[in-house]
C-alpha cells in the first residue's frame, strides 16, 4: 500500500484539529506530522518538516514559506474574505468544516507524497459543462490533440460513464479496448504500469483511457481522483472529460478547470447554479459559440465576474469530424481556436500564469 501524503494542520480550534485529525486517520491515505494554532507556529512546522499537505485556515496561512507542498483551506465557517485569502494563498481547494468533511478526505486522500511524485507531476485539466451539448468531448478531444502536436505528452480521460463520447470521438474500436472499469476497482494496487497498458495510442501522439460503463464502481469519487493522480505521475498535461454536471469533488482538485459555456441564457444559468454548489472549483470559461447566439462573451463577465479565456467560433466542420471520429484540422475556424488555446495554457505569460486576464478570441 502506497504510503499517505504527510500533513500539517493549521487549525485554531483544538477541538475541530483533533476532529480533522480523527478524519485523516481514519481514512489511512494521510498523517498528520504536525499541528498548529498560531500563523508562527505553522510556518515553523511547514519550514521543518516540509509536508506534502499544508491543511490550514487561510487566516494562518500568510507566512507559509516556499516549497513543493499544496496547500488546501479548510474553515469552520464560508466567508467571502476567507475565500480571498484562500486564493491570494494558492489554495488547491477550499473547504468548511464539518459540512465538507466526506469531500476533504477524498482530497486529502488523493494527494500523493513529494517523494512519489519526485516533485515532477503532470498537468491536471479538466473540462466540464453544467449542462449536456456544450462541448465538453470536443474540446477535451482536441486539445489533447493540440497538445500533443506540440511536444506534449498527454492523456485524455473519460470520467463521464454516462455519455461516454470520447471513444467515438476520437475513432476508438468498440471492442478490444481497455476502459477505466478495472483501474477503479484496483484501490491502492493501482500503478502507473496498469495505467499504461489500458490506454489506447491515439494517432495523433496522445493516449486515452475510455469511460467504464455506468455502474456504482463508475460513481467511486475516490477511485477517479486516486486514477488521475496516477496518470499525473506518467504525463505532461492529463485532460479529464467531466462531462456535464459531474460533482464538485471530482473537480476540486485538479489543477484548473475549463468550464464550458455555450450563448444561451439556460446553460448560463445551469452554470451559475453549479458555481453556487462548488466555489472552491478553479474555473476558466470557454464560450463555445457552437450553440445559439443569445449572449456575447460581454456577458460572461457580467454573469460570472471573469472574462472567458477563449472564444470558440461556430464551424460546421466540428460537428461532422466528431461525427466521424476524427479531430479537427488545425486549419479550419474552430481547430485554429483550439491549438491557440494549447498554446495560452502553456506559454510562460500566457493563460497559465496570467489567469483570467481577458478574452482570447481565436
Amino acid at each position: 500500500m502506497e504510503e499517505g501524503a504527510r500533513v500539517v494542520l493549521g487549525m485554531e480550534s483544538g477541538e475541530v484539529a483533533e476532529e480533522v485529525m480523527h478524519l485523516l486517520d481514519r481514512g489511512g491515505r494521510a498523517r498528520v506530522v504536525a499541528s498548529a494554532d498560531d500563523d508562527r507556529q505553522l510556518a515553523e512546522a511547514v519550514r521543518q518538516l516540509e509536508p506534502d499537505v499544508v491543511l490550514a485556515q487561510p487566516s494562518l496561512c500568510g507566512g507559509l514559506p516556499a516549497g513543493r507542498h499544496v496547500v488546501v483551506a479548510l474553515d469552520t465557517r464560508e466567508s467571502v474574505g476567507s475565500l480571498r485569502t484562500a486564493l491570494s494563498v494558492g489554495a488547491k481547494g477550499y473547504f468548511v468544516w464539518p459540512v465538507d468533511r466526506d469531500a476533504l478526505g477524498v482530497a486529502v486522500a488523493s494527494i500523493r507524497p513529494v517523494s512519489e511524485t519526485g516533485g515532477d507531476r503532470g498537468q491536471v485539466i479538466g473540462v466540464h459543462a453544467a449542462r449536456g451539448g456544450a462541448g465538453v468531448t470536443f474540446l477535451a478531444t482536441n486539445l489533447a490533440g493540440a497538445l500533443a502536436r506540440r511536444g506534449r505528452s498527454v492523456v485524455v480521460i473519460d470520467a463521464d460513464p454516462v455519455g461516454a463520447d470520447v471513444g467515438p470521438s476520437i475513432g476508438a474500436p468498440e471492442e478490444g479496448v481497455h476502459t477505466a472499469a478495472v483501474l477503479l476497482r484496483m484501490g491502492d494496487e493501482l500503478t502507473s504500469g496498469h495505467l499504461v497498458n489500458a490506454l489506447w495510442p491515439h494517432p495523433a501522439g496522445f493516449r486515452a483511457l475510455l469511460a467504464p460503463p455506468p455502474d456504482p464502481a463508475s460513481q467511486d469519487v475516490a477511485a477517479w481522483r486516486r486514477l488521475i493522480a496516477v496518470a499525473a505521475g506518467l504525463v505532461d498535461v492529463v485532460v479529464v472529460d467531466a462531462g456535464a454536471d459531474r460533482r464538485p469533488d471530482v473537480l476540486v482538485a485538479m489543477d484548473r478547470v475549463l468550464e464550458i459555456l455555450t450563448p444561451d441564457v439556460r446553460t448560463f444559468r445551469a452554470a451559475a447554479r453549479f458555481l453556487d454548489a462548488a466555489p472552491s472549483v478553479p474555473l476558466d470559461f470557454v464560450l463555445n459559440r457552437a450553440g445559439r447566439t443569445e449572449l456575447v462573451p460581454g456577458d460572461v463577465a457580467r454573469a460570472f465576474s471573469a472574462q472567458p479565456i477563449a472564444v470558440v467560433p461556430a464551424d460546421p466542420a466540428a460537428a461532422r469530424a466528431q461525427a466521424a471520429g476524427r479531430l479537427l484540422p488545425e486549419r479550419g475556424r474552430a481547430g485554429r481556436a483550439v491549438s491557440r488555446l494549447a498554446e495560452e495554457l502553456f506559454t510562460p505569460g500566457g493563460v497559465e500564469e496570467s489567469g483570467q486576464s481577458g478574452v482570447q478570441e481565436l
